[in-house]
């Protein structure tokens, strides 16, 4: 997988290593003078990430169509510090390449490049140890072994479905293996692919976290194609807001160039669906969109000339609920889960476990005679049902008020009364 890998990635030489039409790096550096202005050869090379040669032998050839001019000459770098601009022919032909497309940014690598290089990256699944996903998991009060539960799915990097009662952790959970996702080996991705003529850009500056690559090699891989980034594995989480459109290929009518779906960003690594069944789009419509990305391992998209693009679906994707599971999904669709974990509420020795957790992290003292009150008097009579999330709500709440008052923040019996009328709807 490494030798392949490195083939893959090894920085080109030529612009046929490129293996996209030349014109596409022609019109990049067209956009990028035209909406700059006045741009050095290693600005270019910045943006564009080609390296230096490459763009060069274009300029000359520019050069000598009087599309581009030297406006200033570097001093002891050579061509790499010539600063260039457009002719008026140039205006003209970067007027046309922009009615193409707006894009400026990193060349992009053909699409079945990318399919290659995810694939060889997700070929064997991440391995995470116990003690790594009890490390995750140690900021929260779970059911002893809980890890097992979840260690698994992880490992599996398939999908994973969260269920049970709001308010005990179900969101903060998918986070931490998020983040435990994030920290396992990072992963190669192009910032844009080209497929059908058209470009599509990958990166999302909020969900990819670029790793430095000194000196553009690696002792592994030596000099890698600038083309390719190397990303701590990327998180997607949506919510209620998620709508259909997001996770097909969306054209920009004005840029004229399609920003990647989410579960495409999220290659390599988690995808969130919180508040599974509150979205803007009907359950049975969102779960038919997964049925075959989770059982093939691949997604289609559609562009809009009508062809479509196949594209690898490597990722663990969860579903977090409150809503009962039977009421949302058929079995068809749950056999395709391959993992389902329900987090319940906790148990009173769990509730103290929190409560006595969160008056340190918020710097009040417990008081013993104050939390029974609280237990009796607003859950055992009630029958109030406890989440994991009502002592740090609470203790806000008690928080607030002694801070209006000017006091320091304490427990008393009768600001746990004060507090709670104020949180409980009843």
């Amino acid at each position: 997988m490494a030798s392949e890998l490195k083939t893959l990635l090894r920085e080109p030489q030529t612009v046929e290593d490129l293996h996209i039409p030349q014109n596409i790096v022609i019109d990049l550096i067209l956009r990028l003078l035209f909406s700059e202005g006045n741009v050095a050869l290693s600005r270019m090379v910045q943006v564009i990430r080609v390296n230096s040669q490459i763009l060069d032998k274009l300029l000359l050839w520019m050069q000598r169509e009087h599309l581009v001019e030297v406006s200033q000459a570097g001093t002891g770098l050579g061509r790499l510090g010539y600063v260039y601009t457009l002719t008026e022919a140039g205006q003209e032909r970067a007027r046309a390449a922009l009615d193409r497309s707006q894009y400026v940014g990193p060349a992009p690598v053909p699409v079945h490049y990318y399919n290659k290089g995810l694939e060889l990256q997700t070929q064997t699944a991440q391995q995470v140890r116990p003690e790594a996903v009890q490390k995750a998991l140690q900021g929260l009060i779970l059911p002893q072994d809980f890890h097992r539960r979840i260690g698994p799915a992880v490992n599996s990097g398939s999908s994973l479905f969260l269920y049970g009662p709001p308010g005990n952790g179900k969101t903060t959970i998918a986070q931490a293996i998020g983040r435990l996702i994030a920290g396992t080996e990072p992963i190669w991705i192009p910032y844009a692919i080209t497929a059908g003529g058209y470009i599509i850009q990958i990166y999302d500056r909020l969900i990819h976290q670029r790793i430095n690559v000194e000196g553009g090699r690696t002792a592994e891989l030596g000099r890698i194609d600038r083309r390719w980034g190397l990303f701590r594995r990327p998180t997607v989480m949506v919510g209620g807001e998620l709508k259909m459109e997001a996770l097909d290929l969306r054209y920009d009518p004005v840029a004229k160039f399609y920003e990647a779906p989410l579960q495409l960003k999220a290659n390599g690594g988690m995808f969130l669906i919180d508040d599974f069944g509150r979205q803007q789009v009907s359950p049975s419509d969102l779960l038919n969109r997964w049925i075959v990305p989770l059982e093939s391992r691949v997604d289609f998209l559609r562009l809009r000339s009508g062809q479509t693009i196949v594209v690898p679906f490597r990722q663990l994707i969860v579903f977090s609920t409150n809503l009962d599971p039977n009421d949302l999904v058929d079995d068809a669709f749950l056999r395709r889960i391959q993992i389902k974990v329900k987090v319940e509420g906790p148990d009173q020795r769990r509730f103290f476990q929190i409560f006595a957790v969160m008056c340190k992290q918020m710097n009040i003292r417990f008081d013993k005679q104050s939390f029974a009150h609280l237990l009796h008097k607003w859950y055992i009579q009630p029958k109030r049902v406890m989440q994991s999330v009502h002592p740090r709500d609470i203790l806000r709440t008690v928080t607030a008020i002694c801070e209006y008052e000017g006091t320091q923040p304490r427990l008393t019996p009768q600001l746990i009364d004060e507090a709670c009328r104020n949180y409980f709807v009843d």
